[in-house]
């Protein structure tokens, strides 16, 4: 039973690892080179190594004691590493729950980017701007603001064409939507858009809705709130089934890499 235990346990390791690389290898092989992604890169290959390599591994730390006390010290750090990403989805459910709630009068709607593929949204963008549609509809003396600069390979910003997925899938009139064409990462997102917003006369301490995906939307707060906006209002969009679990185990270390580089 115990081996049959392992070999299931060994198995699980290289599915799992394998799944992570390739899923962080697709977004780095696109320019999304950041902690994010390298970490839990070298997580799966952890992962990997360690399913085909049980035996070898095993026999070399059993040869000294010190090495077998690591080997029991990194599975025991494993373990309260697992706890804490345990805590952070249940974190982000609550938050995700929130964002659900009818949303109050606003003075601003950012709309968040998310990448995109030979001038048109991703399939994760298309949610975000899918879901800020129907909020822009029904409170048309907001400002609305689509925020993403130029990417690799990209002659446009993303600001642009999120602006005419807007005014061409849902009839957004241009006029009514600003463009912050300048940043790289959600903290520049918002940052930038604080300029835009000050010179149409609207302070970051009135209500503003900030629409991003479910995965993303802890992290979005607490920028936001560090930044300075006082009444941030979340707005997630679902995240497409297919890279859903995979964004969310990302997006934990992206949340790691967001407070060591000080930015909440």
């Amino acid at each position: 039973m115990a081996k049959k235990l392992l070999i299931i346990a060994r198995v699980g390791l290289v599915v799992i690892g394998a799944g992570i690389m390739v899923d962080c290898a697709v977004l780095m092989a696109v320019g999304k080179i950041n902690f994010g992604t390298v970490v839990p890169f070298l997580l799966g290959s952890i992962f990997v190594t360690h399913g085909i390599f049980w035996h070898a591994i095993r026999k070399f730390t059993r040869q000294n004691l010190f090495r077998n006390r690591i080997w029991y010290a990194l599975w025991l750090l494993f373990f309260i590493w697992l706890i804490s990403f345990g805590l952070f989805i249940f974190s982000l459910q609550q938050q995700i729950k929130r964002s659900a709630q009818p949303i109050p009068e606003v003075a601003a709607i950012i709309v968040l980017g998310s990448g995109t593929v030979a001038g048109k949204p991703t399939p994760t963008l298309t949610q975000r701007l899918d879901t800020a549609a129907p909020l822009i509809k029904s409170q048309p003396e907001a400002l609305t603001l689509t925020s993403g600069g130029i990417g690799m390979g990209q002659t446009r910003s993303e600001a642009s064409i999120m602006a005419t997925y807007l005014h061409e899938t849902h009839g957004i009139a241009f006029k009514h939507i600003l463009q912050e064409g300048k940043s790289t990462s959600t903290a520049e997102n918002l940052i930038y858009s604080q300029v835009i917003l000050a010179a149409q006369g609207v302070s970051i301490t009135a209500p503003i809705a900030i629409v991003t995906s479910d995965f993303h939307t802890i992290r979005a707060a607490a920028i936001a709130k560090h930044q300075g906006y006082q009444q941030p209002i979340l707005l997630a969009s679902p995240t497409p089934l297919s890279i859903r679990y995979n964004a969310w185990f990302r997006e934990y270390f992206a949340f790691i890499s967001g407070w060591l580089f000080g930015e909440y």
